[in-house]
């Protein structure tokens, strides 16, 4: 009973931060972007990238392990559209950083990042399907804990 509450926490705090990590990333992405804005984007989404694995990982784990088992998940269809949303998402997420970790080398030499209209506008957008994908998967979590998408309910 403690491991599956332990497992709980450890989702949901991953969750949480997965999701402050992301309004920070939009808040900061404001070109032209100083040297400090630039290192803080960069370490902002490395905090990101590492909740978004462990979310995964916990989720998993959880689904597997701890919850009602695999049989079950792997037909509510709100857990598979939140699945599927999250995956996206990650796959999204990757031009972002892309683009933050180009400035590596720059900034390691105190140079501010430059980012011309077009890649920013990319970056926003991937932000904001990010965020998007973050409220399909709030949505789904909701209508899971009701029951709500397995067959027969």
């Amino acid at each position: 009973m403690y491991a599956s509450a332990l497992m709980a926490f450890l989702h949901h705090a991953a969750a949480f931060t997965l999701v402050g990590s992301l309004a920070v990333e939009v808040a900061l992405f404001k070109p032209p972007l100083s040297l400090i804005q630039a290192q803080r984007l960069l370490r902002t989404d490395m905090i990101f990238g590492a909740s978004a694995t462990l979310l995964l990982a916990v989720g998993l784990l959880r689904v597997t392990y701890f919850e009602k088992g695999p049989a079950y998940y792997w037909h509510d269809v709100f857990f598979l559209i939140k699945f599927g949303a999250f995956i996206l998402a990650a796959l999204i997420s990757i031009y972002p950083t892309v683009t933050f970790f180009s400035w590596n080398r720059r900034l390691k030499t105190g140079v501010a990042a430059q980012i011309d209209a077009g890649r920013t506008q990319r970056v926003r957008m991937c932000l904001m399907l990010e965020l998007t994908a973050v409220l399909v998967i709030l949505l789904c979590a909701a209508l899971m804990a009701r029951g709500f998408g397995y067959p027969g309910h």
